[in-house]
């Protein structure tokens, strides 16, 4: 049955993501919305559904562990699994305004989240714990974001792209398309993470390795899949602002939501994770700024996966 939901959960998302990319593009188009402003929006905010009902509903049932390492490993998995993937598929052009403002303000989230999960660090306390203050402050970095998004909402892309690249559709078929896609997303994303979980139980898996690894993996697999889709179609704006969206909106919504309803102690979470993801940000600024001219190149991206396999192998050493 695990083996079932697993298959099945991979073909919704597959099919979520065309879906999903086909609608939200000819969405762009129609209203003259930037791809870099639907990435960070609606394929973002649809995408990271998982990790949202996931983490407030581990907050919900006292599992805080689960709930910050979901976001934690998503996070990991984005930035460099997911980046790296779609470098893979097709070299990532990033434009000036990803450098200066959303990379670095994906930093700023890491950076964040770190300060306000090191209580015994930096504060000497008894233990780290992301607390209703901590989640209210990170719930109001994400109403400064999307300040920020609706105010770059109608600027132009920075990049040269012919007019008929994105094939515009019915206004009808094109939410069609975005709800239905979303809806493929959320429930793929749902089975494969309950065949995965599933599988690794009975393997005799740890649950904190699961929730930093494989219910990370699995829902973030909808970002995977809409990005690689994206790059795929000549729409890399779309894929690098997808895993940049998804990545605020986990630690500044998902977080903050989860520890306003209850604070999370981390539980399992150490300085090394918090530490990883603000690394992985940091060398994909690093990547963009001063290697391939802005493009993400494949080689990058396979740094990127290595970096990613090196993190999960010590996680799995440790346990």
């Amino acid at each position: 049955m695990d083996t079932l939901q697993l298959i099945g959960g991979l073909i919704l998302i597959l099919l979520g993501a065309n879906g999903l990319t086909d609608g939200a593009s000819s969405l762009a188009k129609r209203f003259r919305i930037s791809d870099m402003v639907i990435g960070l929006t609606v394929v973002a905010f649809g995408t990271s559904a998982p990790e949202l009902a996931v983490s407030v509903s581990s907050a919900l049932q006292g599992s805080a562990g689960l709930a910050v390492g979901n976001v934690v490993g998503s996070n990991l998995f984005n930035t460099l699994m997911i980046v790296g993937c779609t470098a893979l598929a097709a070299p990532i052009l990033v434009t000036r305004a990803t450098l200066l403002h959303e990379i670095p303000l994906c930093i700023l989230a890491s950076a964040a989240l770190w300060v306000c999960a090191s209580d015994t660090l930096l504060d000497g306390g008894a233990r780290n714990l992301l607390s209703r203050t901590d989640g209210l402050l990170l719930l109001a970095f994400f109403l400064i974001f999307l300040s920020y998004t609706f105010a770059i909402a109608h600027q132009p892309s920075d990049k040269s792209e012919p007019a008929d690249a994105i094939r515009q559709l019915p206004l009808w078929k094109s939410l069609l398309y975005v709800v239905l896609g979303l809806a493929g997303l959320i429930w793929g994303g749902d089975l494969f993470v309950d065949g995965a979980s599933g599988i690794a139980l009975s393997l005799g898996v740890s649950s904190s390795v699961i929730g930093l690894t494989l219910v990370a993996g699995g829902t973030s697999l909808p970002e995977l899949a809409t990005s690689i889709v994206a790059a795929m179609k000549h729409n890399p704006e779309m894929a690098i602002g997808n895993a940049i969206g998804s990545n605020l909106f986990n630690i500044f919504f998902v977080l903050g939501c989860s520890a306003t309803i209850s604070p999370l102690p981390l539980v399992g979470i150490s300085q090394f994770d918090l530490l990883s993801l603000l690394a992985s940000g940091i060398l994909l600024w690093l990547f963009g700024v001063f290697f391939g001219r802005r493009i993400i190149t494949r080689v990058e991206g396979t740094v990127l996966l290595l970096c990613y396999v090196l993190y999960t192998s010590w996680l799995i050493y440790q346990a």
